[in-house]
């Protein structure tokens, strides 16, 4: 039987129910590939990145709760590795989305600082995870 925190438990009850916003995302994509909605190449590309982010990084976050309880990750370090991840699954999709958004857009706005932040707080998620996995 595998044991799993509190923590983790919640969280992964958090990162199911977002695969149905995911699922959501999907049906836009459905509606950009049949040409319905009037965007820009570079908008489609975009949202296709986003969606694309948004579910591996859910699975990934999903993944690494399990490795943060098996080496019993606590403090900081344990909040980096149990909740890096999943922060990075909510700020890179949004910064491909928000910064694409507007009217016949075709390069990124300001937002696009959100999948930089995204990225750093995934590096910095899965490096003390795997840290701890290798030092334990």
């Amino acid at each position: 039987m595998v044991v799993i925190s509190d923590a983790s438990r919640q969280l992964a009850g958090i990162l199911f129910l977002a695969f149905v916003t995911i699922e959501a995302g999907g049906l836009y994509l459905v509606k950009l590939s049949s040409r319905s909605a009037s965007v820009t190449e570079f908008q489609r590309s975009f949202a296709r990145a986003g969606h694309a982010h948004a579910g591996v990084l859910v699975m990934l976050a999903l993944v690494a709760q399990l490795y943060v309880d098996a080496v019993d990750q606590s403090g900081g370090v344990g909040w980096l590795s149990r909740s890096g991840v999943a922060i990075a699954a909510i700020l890179m999709p949004a910064g491909f989305f928000f910064s694409s958004m507007g009217k016949d857009r075709d390069q990124p706005n300001g937002f696009i600082t959100l999948v930089i932040a995204g990225a750093l707080l995934l590096a910095a998620g899965v490096s003390s995870l795997g840290i701890g996995l290798l030092t334990a």
